[in-house]
């Protein structure tokens, strides 16, 4: 988890942002109106690269860095077959049978899906987890093939461009007067409207497609509302690299969910159409669900990383979060904590690693040097903007570790919270290292007298139990289970 590689994947992140297909976050309630919405007749597909089409070549060129910024290539051989079997599928039906699609598996424990121009589709295993059959991943699917099969992404470079140059013309002209804020809006919103009736568009082809390949075509409005159910779950648990999920850049509301609804039912009534659900939970049995052994798991209110064979602890009521800039924590009273790695030279003490200038009102007179469980470290304070802070660093086999807590200037828990916090921090044995296993998805069958509690909590790993259960199988508030019935559980033991 060194420091270096969380910066690289936040700028990767930012390199290709501009060529997704749609795909921004919306903050305006502007109504939108449904439009007859009809593909490309001649779209940029796969295909093209090998007619030298330089904004297809560009696209190319994005996917190591997509790889990169979402953890590489996922690789289950019957995972794999499952997605393309859906891809085919979706492919029989287009509007343009003879392009040709690239799907990528990414080993993301976000919930996310998106398309480039060229014909490259994602889909991370975390939106698979998420995905309760092979209809609810059809209307994924062609949802971001219906942005490359409409141009989406050219098209919206196109108007990027022109409102960039609109924004300069006007600051340049205009400066900072009322009316150069106003039409610097109106470019914002135009923009915002464009991006919103792209996604409405996209979801209009894809259900059109999914429908009419034999899928239920209502599981795009049905997966839509798992996604919101999950995106509230995490928002009280604690959310891992939001930015990079599919809500985030796919607007979301009860409009679309109910034009979703509306293209179905152009199908016919509720219940037509083949989920397809045994061959899916088949792909997804034993799939990874959430952190990599290279990012470290959360258990509770504990953090472990078994590959750099440490770990520490937070207070109960505390909520960790490992994303990819950092592992922080949050707890009652504003307090936070954020744990990271850093280089520095072994010759340099731990102490003048403190006083070097990277801590914002320190408080010098405070540094002392620690042992902390075996581990030499330097422990001080700092306050800054209304806030103390505790600075905990410690040297484990060659690395430097910081654990830093934050307070608001008048909390009495700052110290006790540093002190459980810094005490917690320990090198993990080898049987340690060896007994962590990565969470998986497992498919299990409902036996007589099971209950949505009892199969609940038979999960490990995870927090909230029971709602997370719920979430990751569609099952509303009272609804119970049957026996034979398959359910996904998240377990270490498998």
């Amino acid at each position: 988890m060194p420091q270096a590689r969380w910066s690289l994947r936040f700028a990767v992140a930012v390199c290709t942002a501009a060529l997704l297909a749609g795909c921004q976050i919306l903050g305006i309630g502007t109504e939108v109106r449904e439009q007859a919405f009809q593909p490309s007749n001649n779209p940029v597909t796969f295909d093209n690269v090998s007619k030298n089409d330089k904004l297809v070549e560009l696209a190319k060129g994005q996917h190591p860095r997509i790889l990169a910024t979402y953890g590489g290539e996922y690789s289950d051989p019957k995972l794999e077959r499952m997605v393309a079997k859906v891809v085919g599928n979706l492919t029989l039906v287009s509007s343009n049978p003879t392009q040709t699609f690239r799907i990528t598996i990414l080993n993301s424990p976000n919930v996310n899906a998106f398309a480039l121009p060229g014909g490259y589709l994602y889909v991370t295993r975390g939106l698979l987890a998420l995905a309760n059959d092979s209809s609810e991943l059809a209307a994924v699917i062609a949802h971001e093939m219906g942005h490359v099969t409409a141009n989406h992404g050219l098209q919206r470079q196109k108007l990027e461009a022109e409102e960039a140059l609109a924004t300069k013309v006007v600051s340049d002209v205009l400066g900072e007067s009322p009316t150069a804020k106003a039409a610097l809006i109106r470019g914002k919103l135009r923009l915002a409207q464009f991006s919103r009736n792209q996604e409405l568009e996209a979801d209009a082809i894809g259900i059109k497609s999914a429908g009419s390949a034999g899928y239920d075509p209502f599981a795009a409005a049905r997966f839509l509302q798992s996604m919101q159910a999950y995106a509230d779950l995490r928002s009280v648990t604690g959310a891992s690299d939001a930015s990079l999920d599919f809500l985030a850049s796919h607007p979301n509301a009860p409009q679309r969910i109910d034009l979703a609804m509306q293209h179905a039912r152009q199908f016919g009534a509720p219940g037509i159409g083949n989920r397809d659900r045994e061959p899916f939970l088949a792909g997804v049995d034993g799939m990874l669900f959430g952190d990599t052994p290279d990012e470290g798991y959360v258990r509770g209110t504990t953090f472990l990383h078994p590959r750099l064979g440490v770990s520490f602890s937070v207070p109960q009521g505390f909520v960790i979060d490992n994303s990819a800039a950092a592992v922080t924590a949050t707890g009652p009273g504003d307090i936070a904590v954020r744990f990271d790695g850093v280089a520095i030279d072994k010759n340099i003490s731990l102490t003048d690693y403190v006083k070097s200038g990277w801590v914002a009102g320190l408080e010098e007179t405070s540094v002392r040097s620690e042992t902390i469980n075996g581990n030499e470290a330097a422990i001080a304070r700092a306050a800054a903007g209304g806030w103390r802070f505790d600075i905990t660093v410690i040297r484990a086999d060659g690395q430097v570790y910081r654990l830093l807590t934050a307070a608001p200037q008048q909390s009495p828990q700052l110290d006790d919270v540093a002190q459980y916090v810094g005490s917690s921090f320990k090198v993990l044995s080898a049987a340690e290292k060896a007994a962590l296993k990565p969470l998986r998805i497992k498919v299990v069958t409902v036996q007589a007298g099971q209950t949505v509690g009892s199969v609940a909590a038979a999960m490990s790993g995870v927090d909230k139990k029971l709602e997370l259960f719920r979430v990751l199988n569609e099952l509303a508030p009272g609804a119970s289970l049957s026996a034979g019935q398959k359910v996904k559980i998240i377990t270490d033991q498998y």
